[in-house]
């Protein structure tokens, strides 16, 4: 939250695009006083004070997919202009407390099923908060995060940390959250996946440590560079 007073941290990575769960509305967004401004701009939520953003500091220009279902309301799928190529951006922010039973990664699930086309027809990353690990899988349930992630498999879109680490799901050696900031209580819940035709020109893959976020976020930026 409070993106306003953390911008320049997260502007000295030098990113391209930038996907901010937890969100205030842009225009709420008073940048500190030699803080660059943002290129362009999407928000959606129905908080003003938190919502899902993502900002572009570079050439690359945002526009909402006419496939857009607000029923997933913090899965925003853009289309991605201005680059080499243009590719769809799912930013997500997976935390919908009116669907009870599909609230946290189940609303990835839900939406993955419904973009199949978008799925299949583009160049794809997806990437944000997906409040959701392996661990917590409940074996029964369809759509769990293990379910996720074989689906998306099969559409040829992989993790960028698994790949680029050589890691399996729920067994991280990087966390991205830290419960109340806690150093003792660390998850891993945030992921960037993409094509294949992405995963192979991706040059690094970094996430943030607690002792430099700790002070700004719970959580810790996970950071992928493509050389495109």
């Amino acid at each position: 939250m409070a993106y306003r007073n953390k911008a320049s941290y997260i502007l000295s990575l030098q990113p391209d695009i930038v996907v901010i769960p937890e969100c205030e509305h842009p225009d709420k967004l008073k940048f500190k006083p030699g803080t660059l401004p943002p290129e362009d701009i999407t928000w959606h939520g129905h908080n003003l004070n938190k919502g899902l953003g993502v900002f572009s500091y570079s050439h690359y220009r945002f526009q909402v997919v006419q496939e857009f279902n607000p029923e997933f309301r913090t899965i925003l799928p853009l289309l991605v202009t201005g680059g080499k190529f243009d590719f769809i951006l799912f930013a997500v922010w997976a935390n919908n407390p009116a669907d009870r039973s599909y609230q946290y990664i189940g609303q990835v699930w839900k939406a993955i099923n419904y973009y199949t086309l978008l799925l299949k027809n583009h160049k794809i990353i997806i990437a944000g908060d997906f409040n959701s690990n392996t661990i917590w899988d409940r074996p029964r349930r369809a759509g769990n995060h293990s379910d996720v992630v074989a689906l998306l498999e099969s559409k040829r879109i992989l993790s960028t940390y698994h790949r680029f680490f050589n890691q399996h799901q729920g067994q991280e050696k990087h966390n991205t959250l830290f419960m109340y900031r806690h150093k003792d209580k660390p998850y891993h819940i945030d992921y960037c996946f993409a094509s294949t035709e992405l995963i192979e020109k991706i040059t690094l893959v970094e996430v943030g440590q607690h002792r430099r976020w700790n002070k700004l976020s719970d959580h810790t930026p996970l950071i992928v560079t493509f050389d495109i």
